[in-house]
């Protein structure tokens, strides 16, 4: 039985009610509320207590959301407000209904290379809009790419947020002072492993590169029985052409991916605008058999139905309709 949410209800700063856990994560909770206000739907990132309670973290927390807040780009989940009551830290956000882009990979699998192109362009817009403006993601990933119902696509997340220093152009290290590594390890660039390693939006280019690797493949490049081996593969071993995995990939891909997802930071695109430019260059030379050819059936996860009901074969057994293509791209994702 689960215990009992004390937030489930409350009204925070006397205007947000907490009606709906979401999601859980590292650093925070997110749930489903109504601004009471504005009588409008919103999603609100708590804190956890533990940090909630260290002034530097949350001084930190505030100012980024702050600078989130000022995108207002419509590839980019709108930040409308921060606040605190009592020891509760948080964030009211827009809600966005729908799924991320884990619930496609998990139901699809490998995408063909238009649909991959129609969500990985409008996220590198999205990112590119943050890195013109100083601001580096920083945990870039599947999770916090969200597909709206429209087919709409949102990055949500930028809980680790990391303003580009004024001088220099680099970002703080990779690594927390603690020493524990931010982000998730199947999207980190080498720099963010090696501790005390400078970082910049480059970190963005190549968890973007993983993400395309795994749209045209099903599946991510590098793997391991626990975090380390995964970290190690990130600093020591290229990521493989998606070419190896799916034949219909074109070559002009398996190079964009090889330099997004290069070890060495200089040998990637500058930025995610420049990575969209390179994307949207291929775009334009490859034929609508090219975009659209489908993976082999090996890239495809296999259905699990309950043995108990074995009518229920009969409708799920169709595949999932893939996202609207052309409905992606209704807001262009402009920088």
């Amino acid at each position: 039985m689960a215990l009992h949410d004390p937030l489930i209800g409350s009204l925070l700063d006397g205007r947000y009610r907490v009606e709906q856990r979401i999601a859980s994560g590292g650093m925070s909770t997110v749930y489903k509320g109504t601004d009471t206000r504005l009588d409008r739907i919103v999603a609100l990132k708590v804190m956890h207590p533990s940090l909630a309670g260290d002034e530097g973290f949350t001084g930190r927390f505030i100012r980024e959301a702050k600078a989130v807040a000022r995108l207002a780009h419509p590839n980019v989940v709108n930040v409308f407000d921060q606040g605190a009551d009592g020891g509760t830290v948080f964030l009211a956000m827009e809600y966005v209904p729908g799924r991320t882009l884990r619930d496609l990979l998990r139901d699809r699998g490998a995408l063909s290379i238009r649909a991959a192109l129609d969500v990985l362009e409008p996220v590198l817009a999205a990112l590119g809009a943050a890195h013109r403006a100083g601001l580096v993601h920083r945990d870039v990933k599947p999770e916090n790419v969200l597909i709206t119902d429209g087919g709409l696509v949102k990055v949500a997340d930028f809980g680790l947020v990391r303003l580009l220093d004024a001088g220099d152009g680099a970002a703080t290290s990779g690594t927390a002072t603690t020493g524990t590594v931010l982000g998730t390890v199947s999207y980190l660039a080498p720099e963010q492993i090696r501790p005390g390693a400078p970082t910049d939006q480059r970190v963005d280019v190549y968890a973007a590169g993983i993400l395309l690797y795994e749209m045209l493949t099903g599946h991510r490049p590098h793997t391991g029985e626990n975090p380390v081996q995964v970290m190690y593969r990130h600093l020591h071993e290229d990521v493989p052409a998606p070419s190896l995995a799916v034949p219909n990939v074109v070559p002009e891909l398996d190079a964009i991916v090889a330099a997004a997802c290069s070890r060495d930071p200089q040998g990637r695109p500058y930025d995610a605008v420049e990575l969209l430019a390179a994307l949207q260059r291929v775009r334009r030379t490859l034929t609508p058999a090219q975009l659209d050819a489908e993976p082999p059936a090996s890239t495809r996860p296999s259905p699990q139905y309950p043995t108990s009901e074995p009518t229920s074969v009969i409708q799920p057994a169709v595949p999932a309709p893939p996202v609207e293509r052309t409905s992606v791209l209704d807001v262009p994702p402009e920088v």
